[in-house]
């Protein structure tokens, strides 16, 4: 006999669980209810209103040095990292190497920095235009561009994007952003003139903000504290503040948030037949219990390493290995983004003005045509800093850390500090990956992630490119005294981790099928950046929402 949990509504089963209200998560939601599916959605973490969510400092998702913002129970979900020594690592989610994602319904777009590019259509066929490096797992996504370009275009007006529809001509559009683009600073100003000089064209990027009142909620006040924390006017969008109250104004969707997923059930046969997770026994309670819901379809959307993680754990006597690794593709190919970055010190007379977003010039001349370089990166201009961050990054090597010189410096620097930077393409290795710890437990007795392996050496030479060209940029553009570090090899993945549950035509190449089904089931789905065969030379959140409105069609239209 199946017992229905306390905390879920009397009445019909659900016909679709979603595990993971993030930005995926909550666009399936909506779409699915809206048309006439019974959901329910499952979020480890709460549904955090602003003021729930802290600006302090050192705990954030921007500068963890003590904790972040989001997370619930921290010390109880640590990752172990192997770094390429060998040597083991215990690291709790505020250290850099656990790779964190915010975890509040909403996921990383409560406090993510709102860069929203379509990836370029040479991202989706990387292997063809570049080949296959010895050693890595560099392949063409089994679809194209113009398999997901409408769905760029539904994403981009349903959560609401600023944009230069004509600067940004790096992917084909077939209409205008339906908000306009943040106002370029200063700053940004004297970096197009810069990059002119080069015979650069720049333009202002695509970000996920309201530059104008939309969709009832008003517009962005340019405050300083973005990226990191959330937004006190609710300008910032996501599928938090659009897609996820659609989902639940139908009272076909019902979300319980604390709610940790720990496996995907199989029947005798290997046919997935729900979700067992560990929750409060009613809403507000400490107490935690056990529960198990059935549904025809589930769909697993817990971002990257917490997706892979949840079929690896969801092994069965039909699948030893876990859900999905039929292939031995669960968990490999990891991704993030290098981020190379040269910083300067503006000339007199050009300051930073401290109103945020701050990102407002941007040039995607480098994404690919680089000679002798596999793929490239968008270069941009930084968010505005925190003076603490300003301090720990972005002063010159020479300026002493404390004392009456680091005071004066910073009073003079922080307003005339620059940098640019570029998330660069990386070139999967099956190495680098996530696997169950054999002996490292989290508060609900299951093995956590461990992380090992290292992104591509080729990504580091594209990496090292890419620093090339971004002080190129400022010192054409005037500055003063310019500096960067080179990048090294090492595990990649951060807040824009990838790759992990790949798609693939064929089943002996990934974990899922273009759609995002998982190969060998058809009512198991994966949706979220572990899909991405390669994560572009760009931030990857709208391909992530582009893939979950394709997704969500496919399943509409399959029903």
């Amino acid at each position: 006999m199946i017992t229905r949990p306390a905390h879920l509504p009397s009445g019909p089963s659900p016909d679709v669980i979603i595990v993971g209200a993030g930005l995926a998560g909550g666009i399936l939601a909506g779409q699915l209810a809206e048309g006439g599916r019974r959901v329910l959605l499952l979020e480890r973490g709460d549904h955090l209103p602003h003021e729930a969510i802290p600006g302090d400092h050192l705990r954030n998702h921007r500068l963890s040095l003590y904790g972040d913002n989001t997370s619930l129970d921290p010390a109880g979900h640590p990752r172990v990292f192997v770094d390429p020594t060998g040597r083991e690592h215990l690291v709790p989610p505020h250290d850099a190497r656990h790779q964190l994602n915010a975890y509040t319904v909403g996921g990383g777009a409560r406090i993510w920095g709102m860069q929203a590019w379509r990836f370029h259509p040479d991202d989706f066929r990387m292997a063809s235009r570049y080949g296959v490096p010895a050693d890595s797992s560099l392949a063409d996504w089994p679809i194209a561009y113009d398999d997901l370009a409408p769905f760029y275009d539904q994403a981009e007006h349903a959560i609401g994007i600023a944009g230069d529809h004509f600067g940004d001509t790096h992917a084909p559009r077939t209409r205008p952003f339906p908000l306009p683009p943040v106002p370029r600073s200063p700053s940004a100003a004297w970096l197009a003139r810069g990059a002119a000089s080069l015979g650069w064209s720049t333009f202002t990027p695509p970000l996920a903000v309201n530059t104008a009142p939309y969709q009832g909620r008003g517009a962005c006040i340019q405050c300083a504290q973005c990226i990191g924390f959330s937004c006190p006017t609710d300008a910032k969008n996501g599928s938090h503040n659009t897609l996820l109250p659609r989902a639940l104004a139908t009272g076909r969707c019902t979300l319980v948030t604390r709610a940790q997923a720990t496996r995907v059930l199989t029947d005798a046969r290997g046919r997935v037949t729900g979700v067992a997770y560990v929750a409060p026994v009613s809403p507000g309670s400490a107490t935690l219990a056990s529960h198990t819901v059935h549904a025809p379809l589930v769909i697993v959307s817990s971002g990257a390493l917490e997706s892979a993680r949840l079929l690896l754990l969801s092994s069965s006597p039909t699948h030893p290995h876990g859900l999905g690794n039929h292939s031995d593709h669960l968990g490999r190919h990891v991704q993030g983004h290098y981020y190379p970055i040269a910083y300067g010190v503006l000339p007199p007379g050009v300051e930073q003005t401290l109103t945020g977003p701050g990102v407002s010039i941007a040039t995607t001349r480098f994404n690919h045509g680089n000679p002798g370089i596999i793929g490239g990166a968008m270069l941009a201009n930084d968010f505005v800093k925190l003076p603490l961050i300003f301090w720990r990054q972005s002063l010159p090597p020479d300026v002493p850390r404390w004392g009456l010189a680091n005071k004066r410096a910073m009073r003079d620097l922080f307003r005339r500090g620059i940098d640019v930077r570029g998330p660069v393409q990386e070139i999967p290795s099956p190495h680098s990956r996530i696997t169950l710890d054999p002996t490292v437990r989290d508060r609900h007795s299951l093995p956590v992630a461990r992380l090992s392996g290292t992104t591509h050496p080729e990504t580091v030479r594209t990496a090292e490119f890419i620093r090339q060209r971004a002080e190129e940029w400022l010192r054409a553009s005037g500055a003063e005294r310019v500096w960067s570090w080179p990048p090294e090899l090492k595990f990649s993945a951060g807040q824009h981790q990838a790759g992990t549950c790949r798609m693939s035509a064929d089943p002996s190449a990934g974990v899922t099928d273009p759609f995002g089904r998982v190969h060998g089931h058809d009512n198991l789905y994966v949706c979220d950046a572990s899909l991405h065969v390669t994560n572009g030379g760009f931030n990857p959140a709208l391909t992530v929402m582009a893939l979950a409105f394709r997704t969500a069609a496919h399943m509409l239209r399959s029903a």
